[in-house]
């Protein structure tokens, strides 16, 4: 039977950058400064969200013109809150281990143990060259990150840490207080095969961008076969943009009239530059690789997991994303406030009854 630990957990991307979710000359009824965020995730943690995930922007570019730094914007919205939990976006290059560890651990006692990181591997070249830090080759990218958590999780559990690492060098090194058990969660997100294999190793949650049941299938079986021959085990959240109205012809016309106001010239910027991610793999695969115009509007594919419609239409295709294998929904919204109120409200309790539903079948059936 399944348990409730075993239901879908919600996110929401956390408005800390401005120009909200979509490059859209579209009203966007969504802030980023900070009262707008404190009250959104309030909003958010009353109304069965889980887990809000900050952004990681140093510069500006392609409508986000403005950006809170993440590790600090995601405390304060732990302080304001008292279950929700914070995914802190971490950039190794411009963090070293050693701060992020004690950063996160900080943040851990302050909160209860409410932090998590994502450890993003970077896309965006151009900031990279803008504030002098070093640019890696993809495959080296994930490399590092894969040793930056080894090193934060070394850092977190071990007295006189030592690693003699390709990127990272620690000697003895013992970091107190070390964090409140359960050790904070480190996602990480990618779709090549250089993230999938890092998520195989080390991570405890894969981010894959919006897309079809089926392809998110192919991404789970292999990421989960791997894992297990490392021993290891691994969760999964996939991105979606939500566009849940009381009719279907309503939330197309919404999608319609995103896509309509695009703005072609910074859609194409943000191409440009996400072609060193999934694009620079090896294998040509990843985030964004077979993105076309339409999906670049939304920054992580996520008109492709087509959670657009009536609140039924939704929960049914959620569903589906947790039969294709998804432990977590990463949501984006046009205007943030109401519309995660109207999803907590509208949305997330009918998956829970389909659920429900499956639970009751399983018993029927044993």
């Amino acid at each position: 039977m399944t348990s409730h630990s075993d239901h879908l957990k919600f996110a929401y991307w956390v408005p800390n950058v401005s120009g909200g979710l979509v490059i859209s000359n579209i009203e966007q009824r969504t802030g980023w400064d900070i009262d707008y965020n404190r009250k959104l995730a309030q909003i958010a943690e009353a109304n069965g969200f889980d887990y809000a995930l900050s952004q990681i922007r140093f510069t500006a570019g392609y409508g986000a013109d403005n950006q809170h730094e993440s590790v600090s914007f995601s405390h304060a919205l732990l302080a304001a809150t008292t279950t929700l939990k914070v995914i802190a976006a971490i950039l190794p290059g411009p963090w070293n281990p050693a701060l992020a560890a004690k950063q996160i651990a900080t943040i851990n006692h302050l909160t209860n143990g409410r932090v998590a990181v994502n450890v993003v591997s970077g896309w965006f070249r151009g900031e990279f060259a803008a504030i002098g830090e070093l640019w890696l080759d993809h495959d080296e990218r994930y490399r590092r990150s894969e040793e930056f958590i080894r090193a934060l999780r070394g850092i977190w559990t071990e007295d006189s840490f030592t690693l003699k690492g390709d990127f990272y060098r620690f000697t003895n090194y013992s970091m107190k207080p070390k964090p409140i058990e359960p050790l904070p969660e480190i996602f990480q997100g990618g779709s090549s095969r250089a993230a999938r294999d890092m998520a195989s190793r080390v991570s405890d949650w894969y981010f894959t961008n919006g897309n079809t049941p089926e392809e998110i299938r192919k991404q789970v079986d292999d990421i989960r076969a791997k894992a297990k021959a490392n021993g290891h085990k691994v969760k999964i959240g996939v991105n979606a943009f939500a566009i849940a109205r009381e009719g279907e012809q309503e939330a197309r016309a919404v999608l319609d009239e995103i896509i309509a106001k695009a703005n072609p010239e910074a859609v194409q910027g943000f191409a440009d530059q996400v072609k060193n991610a999934g694009k620079a793999s090896p294998e040509g695969e990843g985030n964004w690789a077979k993105s076309s115009f339409k999906d670049l509007v939304q920054y992580n594919d996520g008109f492709r997991s087509n959670l657009i419609g009536t609140p039924e239409q939704i929960a049914e295709r959620i569903i589906k994303l947790k039969d294709a294998g998804a432990d977590l929904i990463l949501l984006g919204f046009l205007h943030f406030q109401e519309e995660v109120e109207f999803f907590g409200k509208r949305v997330i309790p009918l998956v829970r009854e389909l659920e429900a539903a499956r639970d009751r079948e399983l018993v029927a059936a044993e």
